[in-house]
């Protein structure tokens, strides 16, 4: 295996078991300030012992994020100095405030938060809670600025030696790919958080432990669930597709197994590409609706494959497609679940209902599956470019760092993140079995 795929495969690995982490902590970060609003608004102390409870996962990810985010750095200058030599003059500065403005904001505030509760007034202790989530999602956003850049290059220009450079700060921020993408990455990771919550919700009724807790969990998580999931199917992900097929046409055409230009297009829901022939095996297919959804009409023209030379295809396609179909699927699966459970909950039948409890504890894997089937389909899709139209990937990496080299460190890499995965289910499964602190007795009665 020659070195490029090494790099490929080593960076793949860590920012995949990177993204475990970010995604939850986002996500239960707008939850416990939801949590403490609660707790200010009802004076009930159970919306604080939840919202203590929750700060203690959530502190759990931010330390494993911090552990597994802090190598990836390293690799821009090991795997990628050509890239970082390039584009390090523009990407560096959205890492950085990521850094500066991000990570200290909400790591700050989390320790007032955790251990500042008997030292803070109850609105100064929300602030706390307030300004995590606010570093989370502003770490979030810097981030996802980098990215869209790599994907839709804007507010550049390129210098006398062939590097890369920021012609406008603001340019670079306001990127409209940025948004859009931040938009739909947040969906997910709320979505992430409330199924997280509502699976815990669910164990604990369905056990008549903590049940009245259970209950907080479930009406938040089930609330949060319905509204996330519905928001990133439309509008968030039906215009970031709609840009993407004006963008990156080749990339749409991917994911969507489109080999030949077609009139009416079809959606391919389930299928497996076939590269010699140049097809989709088996397909399941509703007709012109593709079409439809990019295009508003349901006889546009949608380019296929075809109608862009084999270089420009992106590579691993067949994987592209599987990761898309995969994100798409989940997603349709999330709204039917939590619409289901919201139902419920309205009529005041979901605690009882083990139909649906059931389903809601198993499926809290299901939207880390989905992120990052989510994050596959846009990085896959922008290949064979590391800088959309401007830098292939082939151009990027370091030739100086052999595919032996990045082996040995990936398989070090691959050790030590299997121990701090077993250290975060033991850590995460002792809180759980420990559950929320109980209720005050004044709390207890006025509840």
């Amino acid at each position: 295996m020659d070195a490029l795929t090494m790099h490929r495969l080593q960076f793949a690995f860590t920012i995949t078991f990177h993204y475990l982490f970010p995604q939850l902590t986002m996500g239960l970060s707008l939850l416990i300030v939801i949590l403490k609003t609660m707790a200010l608004r009802t004076n009930n102390e159970r919306y604080n012992d939840a919202a203590r409870f929750w700060a203690k996962i959530f502190a759990v990810n931010f330390l494993l994020g911090v552990v597994t985010g802090i190598p990836m750095e390293f690799q821009f200058g090991t795997d990628w100095s050509q890239f970082s030599r390039l584009a390090g003059g523009i990407i560096g500065q959205p890492l950085a405030m990521e850094g500066v403005f991000s990570f200290f904001l909400e790591s700050a505030f989390l320790g007032m938060f955790l251990f500042g509760e008997k030292r803070l007034s109850r609105w100064a202790h929300w602030g706390a809670a307030f300004l995590v989530f606010l570093g989370s999602w502003m770490s979030g956003f810097f981030i996802i600025v980098t990215d869209a850049w790599m994907q839709h290059p804007v507010a550049y220009q390129r210098m006398a030696d062939g590097t890369y450079q920021v012609s406008s700060f603001w340019g670079l921020m306001m990127n409209p790919w940025a948004w859009l993408q931040y938009a739909h990455n947040e969906c997910g990771a709320v979505v992430t958080g409330a199924f997280v919550m509502s699976a815990v919700g669910a164990l604990y009724v369905l056990r008549d432990q903590n049940s009245a807790q259970g209950r907080i969990f479930l009406r938040l998580g089930v609330i949060a669930g319905v509204i996330a999931s519905i928001v990133q199917i439309f509008p968030t992900g039906d215009l970031h597709g709609k840009y993407l097929a004006r963008n990156q046409p080749v990339a749409i055409a991917a994911m969507e197994g489109l080999f030949r230009s077609t009139k009416g297009a079809p959606i391919v829901l389930i299928g497996q590409p076939n590269m010699e022939q140049q097809t989709i095996d088996n397909p399941i297919a509703v007709n012109k609706v593709l079409s439809f959804l990019i295009y508003g009409t349901t006889v546009a023209e949608v380019n296929g494959l075809d109608a862009y030379p084999k270089d420009l295809w992106p590579t691993t396609l067949p994987l592209l497609f599987y990761a898309y179909h995969i994100m798409a699927g989940l997603g349709t699966y999330f709204v039917l679940v939590m619409v289901v459970a919201a139902f419920l909950l309205w009529r005041g039948k979901l605690f009882a209902a083990r139909w649906v409890l059931w389903p809601l504890l198993l499926s809290f894997p299901l939207p880390y599956i989905a992120n990052i089937a989510g994050w596959m389909t846009a990085e896959i899709g922008r290949q064979p470019w590391l800088v959309y139209n401007l830098i292939r990937t082939a151009d990027g990496y370091s030739k100086q760092v052999n595919a032996g080299t990045t082996l040995f460190t990936l398989l070090g890499f691959m050790g030590m993140y299997a121990v701090l995965s077993i250290l975060w289910i033991l850590l995460v499964y002792r809180i759980i079995e420990a559950g929320p602190g109980a209720p005050t007795e004044h709390a207890a009665g006025r509840a």
